[in-house]
């Protein structure tokens, strides 16, 4: 059955008449909050996933950008023909690049008799291979990584560690090791001056404030390593396959190698987001249930409010399913656009967090993110698509799902009791 011969089924022609009728206006005010109810929902839950994946993501890219995607660390007393490792690392095909590397526990001492001190890693790099696996120099504040020269005893500090010694560019610092030297008056541990040659900051708190970079010349002399170093830093074409890189090139070397990728040095910290985003996903789901279950409050109330209506329409020949589908098109309605007005306003809310959350610091005179705690200063949004589909989908599936009971109600009304009543 159509309308005035335009083929639009009757039953969704009066599913829109009632949806913008007026007779009714507290069913009309009801009908609106269960909408905005529904765009809020979807637009809270757009923000705070896209918060937690600009999270992930600025995190994920600040480690990389100062540690390598794979490492291959020897056992004992260092890599030995650590070159012609280096090659057979290259002749693998998801292997970009790879750069030698020393690495130790050391203490920093900016004044011996201020006692200005500070533990930190001591990493010995290449600076001209080191700028094939980590974005070191992209991140320097001062200084050149041309500063590090063999035999320069030059370093280059991570800003918070040298605002925790009080040094600033060219001043010197005495970096002590463990492994000490035997005396007559005891062990004594092994110490280097070293000048302060520049500064760097990767934006992660606890690089800044614990690495100290050196020439991977001054490192191995000072551990007395001769020409071996610590092991290999592998860049990979795709850092998602470096558990895989690393263990076939561990295996073309032989075996006997160390092997660790980011993904397992930080392993915790990507767990912890996603079991947050899976929580937080489901939690806030439940305020869009809740928006989207109020449309069966609307339906009964425009069922009962219809009720001559139904019993006139099923007294011309209306079917039940018909009616059926008068009511599911007018709650249908409703979810739809209030999930496209939530998308829409989670996107744009997402899109534009970080300046909102500027404005807001600088009128109430807060900081909100304390980089001590989250790692970084700033609140990054990321707005992947298929994030966006999944809520607008599932958003919209409840409100569908929340119309068919109301609907059914209205499709078995028994139209001369109905009639009688009115």
């Amino acid at each position: 059955m159509n309308v005035a011969g335009r083929g639009t089924p009757f039953e969704l022609t009066i599913g829109r008449r009632y949806l913008r009728s007026t007779g009714n206006r507290f069913l009309s005010f009801i009908s609106l909050i269960s909408m905005v109810g529904v765009a809020i929902g979807v637009a809270v839950l757009i923000v705070v996933l896209s918060v937690m994946n600009g999270f992930e993501h600025e995190l994920r890219s600040r480690i990389l950008s100062l540690t390598s995607h794979a490492t291959l660390t020897a056992f004992g007393e260092g890599l030995a023909g650590w070159e012609a490792m280096r090659e057979t690392a290259l002749s693998n095909p998801r292997v970009s690049a790879a750069a030698p590397f020393v690495e130790a526990e050391a203490l920093l001492i900016a004044d011996l008799a201020a006692g200005a001190s500070s533990a930190a890693s001591l990493r010995g790099i290449d600076p001209a291979l080191e700028a094939q696996v980590s974005a070191l120099g992209e991140r320097l504040t001062s200084g050149s990584m041309q500063s590090l020269q063999p035999g320069s005893f030059t370093v280059l500090l991570g800003e918070e560690l040298a605002s925790k010694l009080g040094v600033r560019l060219g001043d010197a610092v005495v970096v002590a090791i463990a492994r000490g030297n035997v005396t007559p008056a005891g062990v004594l541990p092994r110490l280097r001056r070293f000048k302060v040659a520049g500064t760097f900051r990767s934006g992660m708190d606890e690089i800044d404030a614990t690495l100290a970079v050196v020439h991977v010349a001054d490192a191995a002399r000072l551990l007395r390593l001769g020409d071996n170093v610590t092991g290999l830093r592998l860049a990979v074409k795709d850092p998602y396959e470096a558990p895989l890189a690393v263990r076939e090139v561990a295996n073309e070397l032989g075996g006997g190698l160390y092997v660790e990728d980011w993904t397992q040095r930080n392993a915790n910290f990507f767990r912890s987001i996603e079991l947050t985003k899976r929580m937080m996903f489901f939690i806030l789901l439940l305020v869009v249930a809740v928006a989207a279950f109020n449309i069966v409050s609307t339906l009964v109330m425009a069922v009962k409010d219809k009720q001559p209506d139904i019993a006139i329409l099923r007294t011309i020949g209306a079917r039940p399913s018909s009616i059926l589908a008068i009511f599911t098109t007018q709650g249908t309605v409703i979810g739809l656009l209030g999930t496209l007005g939530g998308v829409a306003l989670g996107v744009l809310l997402a899109t534009n967090l970080e300046s909102i959350v500027h404005r807001l610091e600088r009128l109430f005179g807060v900081h909100f993110m304390d980089a001590s705690v989250y790692l970084m200063s700033d609140l990054p949004a990321r707005v992947e698509p298929g994030d966006v589909l999944l809520i607008a989908g599932t958003a919209f599936a409840l409100c569908c799902l929340s119309t068919l009971y109301p609907a059914w109600r209205a499709a078995t009304t028994d139209p001369a009791r109905a009639l009688r009543h009115d």
